[in-house]
Protein backbone atom coordinates (compact mmCIF):
# COMPACT_ATOMS: atom_id res chain seq x y z
CA UNK A 1 0.00 0.00 0.00
CA UNK A 2 1.09 3.67 -0.64
CA UNK A 3 1.55 5.53 2.00
CA UNK A 4 3.58 8.33 0.89
CA UNK A 5 1.15 11.07 1.25
CA UNK A 6 1.12 10.52 5.21
CA UNK A 7 3.56 12.40 6.92
CA UNK A 8 4.20 12.67 10.76
CA UNK A 9 1.92 14.12 12.92
CA UNK A 10 -1.31 13.56 10.70
CA UNK A 11 -4.17 11.40 12.24
CA UNK A 12 -5.94 8.94 10.33
CA UNK A 13 -8.99 7.38 11.32
CA UNK A 14 -8.91 3.88 10.96
CA UNK A 15 -12.28 1.76 10.51
CA UNK A 16 -11.60 -0.90 8.04
CA UNK A 17 -12.99 -3.82 9.57
CA UNK A 18 -15.51 -6.70 8.82
CA UNK A 19 -18.37 -5.47 11.69
CA UNK A 20 -20.95 -8.08 10.80
CA UNK A 21 -20.60 -10.05 14.30
CA UNK A 22 -22.09 -13.43 12.74
CA UNK A 23 -19.62 -12.45 9.75
CA UNK A 24 -16.69 -13.04 12.04
CA UNK A 25 -17.49 -16.12 13.24
CA UNK A 26 -19.24 -17.76 10.43
CA UNK A 27 -16.20 -16.83 8.14
CA UNK A 28 -13.81 -16.50 10.77
CA UNK A 29 -10.48 -17.28 8.60
CA UNK A 30 -11.27 -13.97 6.27
CA UNK A 31 -12.71 -12.08 9.11
CA UNK A 32 -8.96 -12.41 10.64
CA UNK A 33 -7.18 -11.61 7.56
CA UNK A 34 -9.29 -8.17 7.48
CA UNK A 35 -9.57 -7.23 11.11
CA UNK A 36 -6.49 -8.35 12.86
CA UNK A 37 -3.83 -9.01 9.77
CA UNK A 38 -4.73 -6.63 7.52
CA UNK A 39 -5.59 -3.75 9.63
CA UNK A 40 -2.89 -4.66 12.29
CA UNK A 41 -0.42 -3.94 9.22
CA UNK A 42 -1.93 -0.92 8.06
CA UNK A 43 -1.59 0.53 11.54
CA UNK A 44 1.74 -0.22 11.97
CA UNK A 45 2.80 1.03 8.65
CA UNK A 46 1.26 4.89 9.61
CA UNK A 47 2.60 4.33 13.24
CA UNK A 48 6.64 3.66 11.89
CA UNK A 49 5.31 6.92 9.81
CA UNK A 50 5.05 9.47 12.54
CA UNK A 51 1.50 9.37 11.44
CA UNK A 52 -0.77 9.11 14.75
CA UNK A 53 -3.77 6.26 14.58
CA UNK A 54 -7.30 6.70 15.74
CA UNK A 55 -8.52 3.26 15.54
CA UNK A 56 -12.51 2.50 15.39
CA UNK A 57 -13.25 -0.23 17.92
CA UNK A 58 -15.88 -1.67 19.61
CA UNK A 59 -17.97 -1.87 23.37
CA UNK A 60 -18.21 -5.35 22.62
CA UNK A 61 -14.66 -5.77 23.52
CA UNK A 62 -16.18 -4.63 27.50
CA UNK A 63 -18.13 -7.69 27.73
CA UNK A 64 -21.46 -7.96 29.21
CA UNK A 65 -21.58 -4.79 31.10
CA UNK A 66 -25.41 -4.20 33.23
CA UNK A 67 -24.35 -1.20 35.55
CA UNK A 68 -22.76 1.78 33.96
CA UNK A 69 -18.46 2.06 33.24
CA UNK A 70 -16.25 4.28 31.94
CA UNK A 71 -13.13 3.69 30.26
CA UNK A 72 -11.44 2.04 33.17
CA UNK A 73 -13.69 -0.94 32.76
CA UNK A 74 -12.97 -4.46 32.43
CA UNK A 75 -12.61 -5.93 29.18
CA UNK A 76 -14.14 -9.51 28.43
CA UNK A 77 -14.27 -9.96 24.57
CA UNK A 78 -17.94 -10.84 23.99
CA UNK A 79 -17.66 -13.06 20.67
CA UNK A 80 -14.98 -13.35 17.80
CA UNK A 81 -15.97 -10.05 16.25
CA UNK A 82 -14.57 -8.26 19.82
CA UNK A 83 -11.64 -10.57 20.49
CA UNK A 84 -10.43 -9.27 17.05
CA UNK A 85 -10.86 -5.30 17.84
CA UNK A 86 -9.26 -6.48 21.24
CA UNK A 87 -6.20 -8.39 19.98
CA UNK A 88 -5.68 -5.36 17.42
CA UNK A 89 -6.20 -3.05 20.09
CA UNK A 90 -3.20 -5.60 22.45
CA UNK A 91 -1.14 -4.73 19.67
CA UNK A 92 -0.96 -0.94 19.55
CA UNK A 93 -1.83 0.24 23.34
CA UNK A 94 0.77 1.75 24.51
CA UNK A 95 2.05 3.56 21.49
CA UNK A 96 1.96 7.40 22.07
CA UNK A 97 0.84 7.99 18.30
CA UNK A 98 -2.57 4.89 19.05
CA UNK A 99 -5.88 5.43 20.42
CA UNK A 100 -8.82 3.00 20.48
CA UNK A 101 -11.91 4.81 19.97
CA UNK A 102 -14.75 2.07 21.53
CA UNK A 103 -18.09 2.74 19.79
CA UNK A 104 -21.30 1.57 20.88
CA UNK A 105 -24.62 1.61 18.72
CA UNK A 106 -24.08 4.51 16.34
CA UNK A 107 -27.21 6.07 15.25
CA UNK A 108 -28.68 7.82 12.32
CA UNK A 109 -31.37 7.94 9.89
CA UNK A 110 -29.45 5.61 7.76
CA UNK A 111 -27.94 3.07 10.42
CA UNK A 112 -29.35 -0.60 9.70
CA UNK A 113 -31.58 -0.90 12.46
CA UNK A 114 -33.36 2.72 11.82
CA UNK A 115 -34.14 1.95 8.38
CA UNK A 116 -36.05 -1.24 9.14
CA UNK A 117 -38.00 0.42 11.35
CA UNK A 118 -38.62 3.32 8.99
CA UNK A 119 -39.61 0.66 6.86
CA UNK A 120 -41.74 -0.97 8.64
CA UNK A 121 -43.35 1.88 9.06
CA UNK A 122 -43.74 2.85 5.86
CA UNK A 123 -45.43 -0.71 4.83
CA UNK A 124 -47.31 -0.85 7.59
CA UNK A 125 -45.92 -4.30 8.72
CA UNK A 126 -44.67 -5.25 12.13
CA UNK A 127 -41.44 -4.88 13.21
CA UNK A 128 -39.86 -7.29 15.48
CA UNK A 129 -38.04 -5.35 18.64
CA UNK A 130 -34.91 -8.02 19.86
CA UNK A 131 -35.08 -7.78 23.81
CA UNK A 132 -32.81 -7.28 25.76
CA UNK A 133 -30.55 -5.76 23.83
CA UNK A 134 -28.95 -2.35 25.10
CA UNK A 135 -26.67 -0.36 24.00
CA UNK A 136 -25.48 3.74 24.73
CA UNK A 137 -26.81 4.92 21.55
CA UNK A 138 -24.32 7.58 20.07
CA UNK A 139 -25.34 10.03 17.16
CA UNK A 140 -23.04 9.85 14.18
CA UNK A 141 -22.25 13.66 14.08
CA UNK A 142 -21.19 12.93 17.82
CA UNK A 143 -18.35 10.63 16.37
CA UNK A 144 -17.72 12.08 13.71
CA UNK A 145 -17.15 15.63 16.08
CA UNK A 146 -15.02 13.45 18.42
CA UNK A 147 -12.72 11.67 15.64
CA UNK A 148 -11.92 15.18 13.77
CA UNK A 149 -11.21 17.08 17.24
CA UNK A 150 -8.49 14.29 17.76
CA UNK A 151 -6.61 15.70 14.51
CA UNK A 152 -5.44 18.91 17.16
CA UNK A 153 -2.16 17.80 18.98
CA UNK A 154 -3.60 19.58 21.82
CA UNK A 155 -6.25 17.86 22.21
CA UNK A 156 -4.76 14.65 21.56
CA UNK A 157 -2.42 14.96 24.74
CA UNK A 158 -5.01 16.43 26.52
CA UNK A 159 -5.86 12.59 26.59
CA UNK A 160 -3.56 10.70 27.64
CA UNK A 161 -5.98 8.00 27.90
CA UNK A 162 -5.47 5.27 25.36
CA UNK A 163 -8.93 4.48 25.42
CA UNK A 164 -11.72 6.61 24.51
CA UNK A 165 -15.51 5.66 24.93
CA UNK A 166 -17.27 7.03 22.51
CA UNK A 167 -21.61 6.07 23.85
CA UNK A 168 -24.42 8.67 24.10
CA UNK A 169 -25.65 9.62 27.19
CA UNK A 170 -27.86 7.36 28.13
CA UNK A 171 -28.35 3.35 27.95
CA UNK A 172 -31.59 2.47 25.84
CA UNK A 173 -33.01 -0.70 24.89
CA UNK A 174 -33.84 -1.40 21.37
CA UNK A 175 -37.32 -1.35 22.90
CA UNK A 176 -37.04 2.08 23.84
CA UNK A 177 -35.38 3.45 21.01
CA UNK A 178 -38.64 2.41 18.93
CA UNK A 179 -40.84 3.49 20.72
CA UNK A 180 -38.96 6.90 20.43
CA UNK A 181 -38.84 6.83 16.74
CA UNK A 182 -42.47 6.01 16.97
CA UNK A 183 -43.29 9.01 19.33
CA UNK A 184 -40.83 11.39 17.38
CA UNK A 185 -40.93 10.21 13.50
CA UNK A 186 -43.02 7.04 12.59
CA UNK A 187 -46.59 7.52 14.78
CA UNK A 188 -47.63 4.77 13.01
CA UNK A 189 -44.71 2.41 13.72
CA UNK A 190 -45.99 -0.67 15.15
CA UNK A 191 -43.52 -3.14 16.74
CA UNK A 192 -43.37 -6.90 18.97
CA UNK A 193 -40.95 -7.65 21.27
CA UNK A 194 -39.08 -10.77 20.29
CA UNK A 195 -36.61 -12.93 22.75
CA UNK A 196 -33.92 -13.37 20.37
CA UNK A 197 -32.70 -16.77 19.90
CA UNK A 198 -29.84 -18.01 22.48
CA UNK A 199 -27.37 -18.17 19.11
CA UNK A 200 -27.73 -14.28 18.83
CA UNK A 201 -26.34 -13.72 22.10
CA UNK A 202 -23.46 -16.33 21.49
CA UNK A 203 -21.52 -13.35 19.28
CA UNK A 204 -23.07 -9.96 21.27
CA UNK A 205 -23.94 -8.79 24.68
CA UNK A 206 -27.14 -8.30 26.25
CA UNK A 207 -26.76 -4.99 27.47
CA UNK A 208 -23.28 -2.74 27.36
CA UNK A 209 -23.65 0.12 29.87
CA UNK A 210 -20.90 2.21 28.70
CA UNK A 211 -20.08 5.87 30.19
CA UNK A 212 -18.00 8.56 27.77
CA UNK A 213 -16.77 11.01 30.50
CA UNK A 214 -13.79 11.75 28.00
CA UNK A 215 -15.94 12.22 25.12
CA UNK A 216 -17.67 15.12 26.93
CA UNK A 217 -14.33 16.89 27.49
CA UNK A 218 -13.44 15.88 23.59
CA UNK A 219 -16.23 17.35 22.09
CA UNK A 220 -16.21 20.01 24.90
CA UNK A 221 -20.08 19.30 25.61
CA UNK A 222 -22.49 16.87 26.04
CA UNK A 223 -23.03 14.00 23.20
CA UNK A 224 -26.78 14.27 21.77
CA UNK A 225 -29.48 12.77 23.54
CA UNK A 226 -31.42 10.44 21.48
CA UNK A 227 -34.23 13.44 20.75
CA UNK A 228 -31.53 15.67 20.04
CA UNK A 229 -30.05 13.39 17.60
CA UNK A 230 -33.58 12.47 15.88
CA UNK A 231 -34.44 15.91 15.90
CA UNK A 232 -31.19 16.63 13.49
CA UNK A 233 -31.54 13.79 11.02
CA UNK A 234 -35.51 13.76 10.42
CA UNK A 235 -36.54 18.08 10.93
CA UNK A 236 -39.55 17.87 9.07
CA UNK A 237 -42.41 14.78 10.02
CA UNK A 238 -42.54 11.84 8.04
CA UNK A 239 -46.12 11.09 8.13
CA UNK A 240 -46.61 12.47 4.37
CA UNK A 241 -43.77 9.78 3.00
CA UNK A 242 -46.27 7.06 4.75
CA UNK A 243 -49.08 7.89 2.63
Amino acid sequence: MDLSPWTQGDLALVTAAISAPDVCANDKPRALAVNVSGTGELVAQLLARGVRVAFFSSDTVYGEHSEPFDESGAVRPAGDYAFMKHQLEERFLGHPGFKSLRLSYVFSSEDKFTRYLGSCAGNATTAEIFDPFDRSVIHRDDVVDGALALASVQAWSQLPHPVLNFGGPATLSRVAFAQALRSLVWPTLLTRVVTPPPSFFENRPRRIAMKSPLLTQLLGRQPRTLAEAMALEFPTPKESSLA
